[in-house]
């Protein structure tokens, strides 16, 4: 991440201070959609960091990045009704490329495979790196040579990818891509590409695709599956440096025409690094995001009810203000679980928050889970009635990831 990205991260926080006196009112509390949270021992061990859920039916996936001097690995487990799977190793090296905001991921998918994607580095620049993908058929006993889905050679920036089930069989993903961005270009000079990329069954590569031509350079992307086929959710920028969240649909092989999920009008010459989330469930769809607009900064979530074609007007989710980083799952009943890191004051630790929330917009009363420092994102995500929620932490110097759980019925 360049400078001015970094420093307008230090801005949004000095923003986020002026809203706890400054902002409206948060909608009131329905104490009917409480959850009751408590923590559950991770799989991970000291030195871990960057967590990662994913799901494919009701079977989620946590991964993480492991820091071992130079070599960095990335390791994962699955949830099963008696706790986390002993972790296993989907790749390793010394040429990892790390950053809180771009993570890893391994997701199973519909045909039982196992696939992971991690950043390595490509050259002396940091700005520029590859994606890398890996196929495992024994549960991660062994993977596939790893491969790049970008077709270019360009030394740039290929990071923030979002894996999700291709209709039918096979892999997708979408990632941010500086191909187009000269090499020397000052500070917001040319376009970051939204890309997409699919696989079929066997992890043949099928073709590549332009989503969106001009989109935020830094702000992680989100993917779900609805029962319509795949809803992307990613921060778009126009000319005039709006910087909103838009979503696009994957129906019969084609993306639709990108669409705001809440016309916020956040005007920024920089990037927040701070991306949306979606969840779904059959046709309804959850988009969790943050806006500094008009020097506040809080996090929202919007509900669709067909397939993520239309949304309605955004729940505010902070009690106070908020410094984003969002997560969201729906739950069966069409309501959603959202977290978010609320900050309360410049003096005081921001705190990772959850809440439930309707479809109607009523809100559950909001759960604190943990303190959080730097640019960490944590997780959210459901397995059957069982809410999951990860997050790193500060351990005796180090970071060391932490999970925790909730019924949600």
């Amino acid at each position: 991440m360049k400078a001015s990205m970094v420093s307008t991260v230090s801005l949004i926080g000095a923003l986020a201070l002026l809203t706890v006196t400054h902002a409206q009112q948060p909608p009131s509390i329905n104490t009917a959609l409480s959850l009751t949270l408590e923590p559950i021992s991770a799989p991970a061990g000291p030195n871990t960091s960057e967590p990662q859920m994913t799901v494919q039916g009701d079977r989620v996936i946590l991964s993480w990045l492991e820091l071992g001097g130079r070599r960095t690995s990335l390791k994962f487990s699955e949830r099963t009704p008696s706790g986390w799977t002993e972790a296993r190793t989907a790749a390793a090296g010394d040429d990892f490329m790390v950053n809180a905001a771009d993570v890893p991921s391994v997701r199973r998918l519909a045909d039982g495979s196992l696939v992971a994607h991690w950043l390595q580095q490509d050259g002396a620049d940091p700005e520029s790196y590859k994606l890398r993908l890996s196929w495992s058929r024994d549960e991660g006993g062994s993977w596939s040579p790893s491969i790049t889905p970008h077709r270019d050679r360009v030394q740039a920036q290929h990071g923030f990818g979002s894996l999700f089930q291709v209709p039918g069989a096979g892999l997708g993903l979408v990632w941010l891509d500086g191909r187009a961005i000269p090499p020397d270009a000052p500070e917001g000079v040319g376009n970051m590409a939204l890309r997409a990329a699919t696989f079929d069954a066997s992890g043949k590569f099928v073709k590549e695709s332009v989503v969106d031509a001009r989109v935020c350079e830094c702000c992680p992307t989100a993917a779900a599956e609805t029962s319509d086929g795949v809803i992307v959710a990613y921060r778009g920028r126009t000319a005039g440096e709006i910087r909103d969240i838009h979503v696009t649909r994957l129906v019969n092989g084609h993306w639709t025409p990108p669409v705001a999920v809440h016309r916020d009008g956040w005007m920024i010459n920089a990037c927040p690094i701070n991306g949306p989330a979606v969840g779904a469930h059959g046709r309804d769809v959850g988009v969790a995001w943050f806006t500094a607009k008009e020097e506040t900064g809080h996090a929202f979530v919007a509900f669709s009810h067909d397939g993520g074609n239309t949304f309605g007007s955004p729940t505010r989710l902070d009690d106070a203000s908020s410094l984003g980083r969002v997560g969201v799952t729906l739950l069966g009943d069409g309501s959603a679980v959202a977290g978010w890191v609320e900050f309360t004051s410049e003096n005081q630790p921001s705190i990772l928050m959850v809440r439930r929330v309707n479809a109607n917009g009523a809100r559950g009363p909001a759960i604190r889970v943990a303190e959080l420092g730097g640019m960490r994102y944590p997780r959210v995500a459901r397995s059957g009635n069982e809410l999951l929620i990860a997050w790193t932490e500060t351990e005796k110097g180090g970071p060391r990831v932490r999970t925790a759980r909730a019924m949600a019925h």
